[in-house]
């Protein structure tokens, strides 16, 4: 098992240098969860990305037997453009519930940071330099190039697994936490994103 553990923790951290697992957090009271039918949130101002997520989870959740919902044909334009109270969400909360749904898969950036990076330079790194004049020289421009270094936007991403079954508390099952760079590829980030997130729900039995 605990050789399991390793290598998920390598193809998760290595899988690719754009996205990365951070961690996951499983309620204790729940040693396996499955579910039956499962709403796909993905919280996003870009309508266009929402969709690509939600449609493209959709169908991993279908490939494994669980039937799946997206949000976007759930929730109309009017309730996503305006502030909703608590009591609104129980009722949506139980309007889910009404129509067989036992979980609601929930994903949103929770924050963003800029980054300086290095990268295309790293090659240079194991270079052995024997001389003080040739590193110098190698490495001078850090001093007045603007290009040295890249800039980019790393998000926080999580997404939630929350349970709406009958006769229970709305609890949360599953968390994870991911690092994503700012993707040149919207689609290739997705299937990573979502690659790897159920690869970890997998190995801690929830609903993979």
């Amino acid at each position: 098992m605990k050789t399991k553990l390793v290598l998920l923790s390598l193809l998760l951290f290595t899988g690719c240098a754009g996205t990365k697992l951070v961690g996951t957090w499983k309620n204790p009271e729940h040693v396996v969860f499955d579910a039956y039918k499962v709403l796909v949130v993905g919280m996003s101002q870009d309508d266009a990305v929402r969709v690509e997520f939600e449609t493209r989870m959709v169908e991993r959740l279908e490939q494994n037997k669980v039937e799946a919902m997206r949000s976007i044909d759930l929730f109309d334009v009017e309730f996503t453009s305006s502030e909703k109270s608590e009591q609104e969400l129980s009722e949506v909360e139980q309007q889910l519930l009404d129509k067989g749904f036992d979980a609601i898969l929930f994903t949103k950036v929770v924050g963003t940071e800029n980054k300086r990076s290095f990268r295309e330079r790293m090659g240079k790194f194991n270079n052995l330099y024997t001389r003080f004049s040739t590193d110098y020289l190698g490495h001078q421009d850090m001093y007045y190039d603007p290009e040295y270094y890249e800039t980019f936007n790393l998000y926080h991403i999580e997404t939630a697994l929350y349970c709406i079954c009958v006769d229970k508390e709305r609890e949360l099952i599953w968390k994870g936490d991911f690092e994503v760079d700012e993707p040149s590829k919207v689609n290739k980030t997705i299937d990573t994103y979502i690659r790897l997130m159920t690869m970890a729900m997998e190995e801690e039995d929830v609903i993979f």
